[in-house]
């Protein structure tokens, strides 16, 4: 898989984990793994890996959305926006490896796809703001 069809495929189950209780994230990521067709091992890990790491740092990462946000706080988010932003702020400020310009503008453009017609400029908006 790309790296976009995996930062995809992320998006998507960290959505659905939204609609989860917290105790059960670590099975839900488990289930949409294993339902995701064509993955390799070594994408499947590294999937899996950020995933949990995600969902360890989430206080961390709303935290700092609603800090910024100053209008919108996470709770009044889009699901679908919240969620991209979430995704966005970890690789910004976890993952050494993802430039920021990277990560801000691969969110923007699943929020084109997955989002309504002002989610890729909100999505752009909030994260510009925690550059």
């Amino acid at each position: 898989m790309s790296r976009r069809e995996i930062r995809e495929c992320i998006f998507r189950i960290l959505f659905q984990i939204n609609f989860h209780k917290n105790d059960e994230m670590g099975l839900q990521i488990e289930r949409s793994l294993n339902e995701t067709e064509g993955l390799s091992e070594d994408d499947r890990e590294y999937m899996e890996r950020k995933l949990r790491d995600i969902c360890e740092h989430l206080s961390e990462i709303d935290a700092l959305i609603n800090e910024k946000a100053t209008r919108w706080k996470t709770n009044r988010m889009a699901k679908v926006d919240l969620t991209l932003i979430r995704l966005a702020v970890y690789e910004m400020k976890y993952e050494e490896n993802i430039p920021t310009g990277v990560a801000i503008n691969e969110a923007v453009e699943i929020a084109k796809s997955y989002g309504n017609d002002g989610s890729p400029s909100f999505v752009n908006g909030v994260l510009a703001k925690l550059a």
